[in-house]
């Protein structure tokens, strides 16, 4: 076998001349061994895990699952795969430059239709097998622990089917695998909270088969169209329902008003901040409220399980009812999802703008120092203290995961208000942040505060600054009170089995 190391001292090329030995003899043995079963499979599964496929399709059905894990971990896992296909190709490969084995030391029914011409350390196709089925791990251990025998499987077939050595296969495993715990490291996984909680509060609400006594308000043109779509299914499928188009006149509160003073069910299709309006009308009028995802990212839809309208409108039919919480600021407004000041609403677009080019850690650890270095801090005042802040942000109900990623929460009825605050008024503020994000350490830094509490007040320092909710700018406030009305709002959707 041609050496593939030269450099190094005379006892390191000892160790490794013996260590490539061995590699060869496992090979040997394993290309030697005459085990039909091999023949036949070991080259059918190589080739399906031939330019990912065949982690990419089950990242699809994983999508497709009813189950939040799974479909973190499809994303996760195809995020690792993408980064480390391209450090070990790019990098890894022309930095180790060993030979392949010998072409034509398998037994012809294992081998390749096409002899590799890359470089043999490490086997990209078992780098990519780690680090999806790690990711994929991270967020749902149980879907984890079967595709990392598949990986396994994968990391076999490269060895048997002549491609490869055992070293270049354990290498590609060390590669991907580490580069999955990195990434896990930037963006921590969700960890679903293990708190004893209460079971959800459902409403006794009669069946409207067709409709009957739901007045819907949508904008045909919200999301692109998305509005129109939706008032077409909900004609189509709830015929007695009552549909209130918005026009560009329109004062959205007072319509919302009107329409739930005479409806029994309220509905809305548009954003989160109509939707937020809607919640206020309904909660006033004492109507339930039904919630037709017709916005550009419907996030309050989707956490109560109705990201198509077609759970909405079975739900109704149903008369699926639930309880869930508000967040009340001074008294006057409602907020369904998310509250901030500063810059986090532009950290979050500069984020969500590069995780589909670069993957979500690195995007978030760039808008991270986009916003630190180039947005200009508040102060305020809470708990008897003093913090000049870049980013804070308000969740109603506990989001995960936890640090500066938040990406969605389990439930929206356990009472509580999501807190974080990221303190940059201090020396080497933004390093320290920016290494403890980078270490995967945000959370125990003195820097990073984050509360879990019924209600939360603060002062803005240096006079009114702005306030935003639910992707709309509610104006500037001086002094904020925000406190948790708990299960007030009642919701149509999918029943939830815990």
């Amino acid at each position: 076998m041609t050496m593939w190391w030269r450099g190094g001292s005379p006892a390191v090329r000892q160790i490794t001349e013996g260590l490539a030995a061995l590699d060869a003899e496992v090979f040997e043995a394993i290309a030697k061994s005459p085990t039909p079963i091999l023949d036949k499979t070991m080259p059918a599964l190589t080739r399906a895990a031939d330019h990912a496929k065949l982690w990419l399709a089950i990242a699809a059905a994983m999508a497709m699952s009813g189950s939040r894990s799974a479909r973190r971990g499809a994303g996760r896992g195809v995020v690792s795969l993408a980064v480390t296909s391209a450090v070990t190709n790019q990098v890894a490969k022309r930095v180790w430059r060993r030979p392949r084995p010998r072409f034509g030391s398998v037994p012809l029914a294992r081998r390749l239709s096409r002899n590799p011409t890359s470089h043999s350390l490490p086997s990209g196709h078992s780098a990519s097998a780690a680090a999806f089925a790690v990711g994929v791990a991270m967020e749902n251990p149980t879907l984890g622990l079967v595709l990392t025998g598949l990986a396994g499987l994968v990391g076999f077939s490269r060895v048997v089917t002549g491609a490869h050595y055992p070293g270049d296969v354990l290498a590609g495993f060390g590669i991907g695998a580490g580069i999955a715990v990195l990434g896990g490291r930037l963006v921590p996984p969700i960890v679903e909270s293990r708190l004893p909680s209460a079971d959800p509060l459902y409403v006794d609400t009669p069946a409207r088969p067709h409709g009957e006594g739901l007045v819907l308000v949508v904008n045909p043109a919200a999301g692109s169209g998305t509005g129109a779509r939706v008032i077409d299914q909900v004609r189509r499928e709830l015929p007695d329902a009552e549909i209130v188009t918005l026009r560009a006149h329109d004062e959205v509160e007072t319509v919302l008003r009107t329409a739930a003073e005479r409806a029994e069910v309220l509905g809305i299709g548009g954003g989160d901040g109509t939707v937020a309006c809607a919640a206020a009308a309904a909660l006033n009028a004492g109507r339930p409220l039904a919630v037709f995802p017709a916005g550009t990212f419907n996030h309050f839809a989707k956490d109560i399980g109705c990201a198509d309208p077609a759970n909405t409108i079975r739900a109704i039919k149903e008369g699926n009812v639930s309880c869930v919480d508000l967040v009340c600021f001074n008294d006057a407004q409602m907020i369904v999802n998310t509250a901030s000041i500063g810059a986090y609403p532009r950290f979050v677009r500069t984020r969500e703008r590069l995780e589909h080019t670069i993957g979500k850690p690195l995007a978030a650890a760039y808008a991270m120092l986009h916003t630190l270095r180039h947005e200009e801090p508040v102060r305020i005042c809470f708990d008897n203290k003093t913090v000049q802040t870049s980013l804070f942000f308000v969740g109603n109900s506990t989001y995960q995961p936890s640090g500066f990623a938040p990406a969605q929460r389990s439930r929206i009825d356990d009472g509580l208000i999501d807190v974080r605050i990221l303190e940059t008024g201090h020396r080497l503020s933004k390093l320290r942040i920016m290494t403890a994000l980078m270490l995967g350490r945000l959370q125990r830094s003195r820097l990073y505060h984050e509360m879990h509490v019924p209600q939360f007040s603060f002062t803005c320092v240096d006079g009114p600054t702005t306030f935003a909710h639910d992707g709309e700018v509610s104006g500037q406030y001086e002094h904020l009170s925000l406190r948790v009305r708990y299960r007030v709002l009642q919701v149509f959707g999918p029943l939830q089995r815990r």
